[in-house]
């Protein structure tokens, strides 16, 4: 059976005065780094076969962000595809969070591609809590469904 790329995230949502805010973290890494509009995501990672989704989804918060997700009750927004075929589901759950401790974590990869030097980057080089309707215009298109979702709850 072939592996299926899959990942779970947690979108950080708050109320505020001017309305709904959701923390997005903006990709890393040097394809991404001067890219805006569709180059931001819900803090999400992959995770194996018969791992459960919702602590991957946990984990994966922590380890992007480098700040511990906090605890309440999940809203399942369900799942989708992106254009790359990877598989995403992602919960929603109420909360506050201070951004100063924002420490990303890192990946390494070839850099230049073809140079043979490994560089390291970070999985998100910067978070930011934004409107519904701004984050509808910088997340990954296939992402805007959870936003969608989301808006439809609260």
């Amino acid at each position: 059976m072939a592996y299926k790329k899959q990942s779970a995230g947690l979108l950080l949502f708050r109320r505020t005065a001017a309305g709904v805010e959701v923390l997005l973290g903006h990709m890393g890494g040097p394809f991404w780094e001067r890219r805006g509009a569709g180059a931001w995501t819900v803090p999400k990672g992959e995770y194996e076969n018969g791992e459960e989704p919702w602590a991957a989804a946990r984990r994966e918060f922590q380890e992007e962000l480098g700040l511990a997700p906090p605890d309440g009750t999940p809203v399942p927004l369900g799942d989708t595809v992106q254009s790359g075929g990877k598989h995403v589901v992602v919960w929603a759950m109420e909360g506050d969070l201070d951004l100063d401790g924002f420490v990303p974590g890192t990946f390494t990869m070839e850099w230049p591609k073809g140079s043979g030097r490994m560089a390291q980057f970070p999985e998100l080089d910067r978070a930011a809590w934004v409107g519904l309707d701004e984050a509808r215009a910088l997340v990954v298109q296939a992402q805007t469904v959870f936003l969608d979702r989301l808006a439809e709850h609260v």
